[in-house]
């Protein structure tokens, strides 16, 4: 998955309050196409960056591949400074990377990379299941670790329980007694929640994080306001916890974390710390620097760069 724009992290953590109470920012998600497949874009926007170090989200599908059509098909292409975090809802889709790492993920199955000082990847549908639908989210490295080795790891285990008609799938972070096997270097919260029945939720929250929340399938009732998957609804922080109501098959994924307090840049598929960090990757990519090696086992070309956006480059 890929990002075109140069992004600052910078957005106001706090939600509007008109007559003196907090409202929750209800942000429009834009619509694209990756790899063959129509994703929504919830992170970032114009309105908001970041939600703690997560820096990215993309809702995929759920989409019908048909006839030949081969389904998700994304070439070689170069990530820095960041962790791509892929969660399978329907669907398979083989990863490999340039470490050598080949993983097939699967329904509630999490695939996580981190780049580090560079990796590049593959990710194309596997299987025989026609159908796909995913959440794929970036978590942006502090800038201590940004430079770190990277590594790939496969969690095809998470904890999850029943809470009332819901389901709850605890994919990164803590949540009361239950804790995420998944490798963080930020505090970070991701839970999955889908309804099993008719219902109504209150769900506790750690105030010391800030929250947003994107329905994925089904209309949600957050605070008593209404929210449909085209839409992210950004809480900011101070939150002990917040009501949900929805129908029967609905699902909704929550996101949350410490705000990481640092400045980032998003271009393409680099995220870094200073604008020279994002050329200098850029140009080790274009260049084929052994800073990203090749991706055994894929047939296609690699990707190219667009053009950097700064008129100084």
């Amino acid at each position: 998955m890929s990002h075109s724009r140069p992004t600052p992290s910078s957005s106001s953590r706090l939600c509007p309050t008109p007559d003196g109470a907090s409202q929750i920012q209800r942000i429009a998600v834009r619509t694209a196409e990756v790899g063959g497949v129509p994703i929504a874009r919830a992170l970032p926007t114009r309105e908001r960056r970041t939600v703690g170090a997560w820096c990215f989200l993309d809702h995929a599908g759920p989409t019908v591949f048909n006839g030949d059509d081969p389904g998700m098909d994304v070439g070689p292409h170069p990530h820095t400074g960041l962790q791509t975090f892929t969660w399978m809802i329907e669907g398979e889709v083989l990863h490999r990377d340039s470490l050598g790492s080949e993983q097939l993920i699967r329904p509630g199955q999490v695939n996580l990379m981190t780049a580090g000082r560079g990796i590049a990847h593959t990710e194309q549908s596997a299987g025989k299941q026609r159908r796909l639908h995913a959440a794929q989210l970036w978590i942006a490295l502090p800038a201590e670790h940004a430079d770190m080795a990277p590594r790939f790891d496969h969690y095809p285990d998470l904890p999850q329980w029943l809470d009332g008609n819901v389901n709850h799938r605890l994919l990164v972070g803590e949540f009361g007694q239950y804790r995420s096997p998944v490798f963080t270097l930020s505090p970070i919260i991701a839970l999955d929640l889908e309804w099993q029945a008719d219902g109504d939720l209150q769900l506790p929250l750690n105030n010391d994080y800030e929250i947003g929340l994107l329905p994925l399938i089904g209309a949600f009732e957050l605070n008593d306001e209404k929210f449909s998957p085209d839409e992210f609804a950004y809480l900011g922080m101070n939150i002990n916890s917040i009501g949900l109501k929805a129908a029967k098959g609905s699902r909704g994924l929550l996101i949350g974390g410490v705000p990481l307090n640092e400045e980032i840049l998003i271009w393409w598929n680099f995220v870094g710390h200073t604008r020279e960090e994002i050329i200098q990757a850029q140009r080790d990519w274009e260049q084929g620097n052994s800073r990203f090696p090749e991706v055994n086992g894929y047939s296609g070309g690699r990707m190219t760069a667009p053009r950097l956006p700064w008129s100084d480059v």
